[in-house]
């Protein structure tokens, strides 16, 4: 067990990097990366320069674990909708739902990061490229696990591809999220979640 004095110590070392982390996000999303600097991160951090390259090597190294802490926060938020609702017996198209929703309260609660994953998806010259790649698909296989239970189980077709299946789902709620929180922000969460609760559940054709 850990002494009081190193728990406070990790507890404070957390919450600075936590400050770093939030003080990078909103910068870049604001200005890009090549135009954010260090300076510029700690100020708003309201930290020491030295703080900074105490806890990251680099500016490259703090946005690398920025997107490795971001996805992170949004893979374990699908894994316990998908969880919960295994919990409560419910059927996997309810864990799927389940896991919209989780996906639509993390971006509500972190727009400008999610902002930044998604640019970030796109470009192929980043020294993180490879790191984005594993905790995107770390995300993705949540979501692929509960459609390969629901294969096995009978629930949904042997036809569908499961990889990209999972990968849509993961897209829609993305790119639909951004859109509701740049273009439509006067809708609530509960509205938004509706309207892809009717795309997942195959009642948009009129037809029950």
């Amino acid at each position: 067990m850990e002494s009081s004095t190193t728990s406070g110590g990790t507890s404070r070392r957390e919450a600075t990097r936590q400050k770093l982390y939030e003080a990078a996000v909103t910068l870049i999303a604001e200005q890009g990366f090549s135009a954010t600097t260090v300076d510029e991160i700690a100020e708003r951090a309201g930290v020491a320069k030295g703080t900074v390259y105490y806890n990251f090597a680099s500016k490259s190294v703090l946005f690398e674990e920025l997107l490795r802490h971001g996805v992170g926060l949004l893979t374990a938020s699908l894994r316990e909708a998908a969880e919960a609702t295994a919990r409560e017996g419910g059927s996997k198209v309810d864990a799927l739902d389940a896991m919209i929703r989780a996906g639509l309260v993390f971006i509500d609660r972190y727009p400008a990061f999610t902002q930044l994953y998604v640019a970030e998806l796109w470009r192929t010259n980043r020294a993180w490229q490879s790191t984005l790649l594993v905790v995107r698909q770390e995300a993705v296989a949540v979501v692929e696990g509960v459609l390969r239970e629901g294969v096995a189980a009978g629930e949904f077709s042997e036809e569908i591809d499961v990889p990209l299946t999972a990968a849509a789902l993961v897209g829609m709620v993305l790119v639909a999220a951004l859109d509701w929180k740049s273009f439509q922000p006067e809708r609530s969460l509960d509205d938004v979640h509706a309207a892809l609760s009717r795309l997942l559940q195959g009642r948009v054709s009129g037809r029950r």
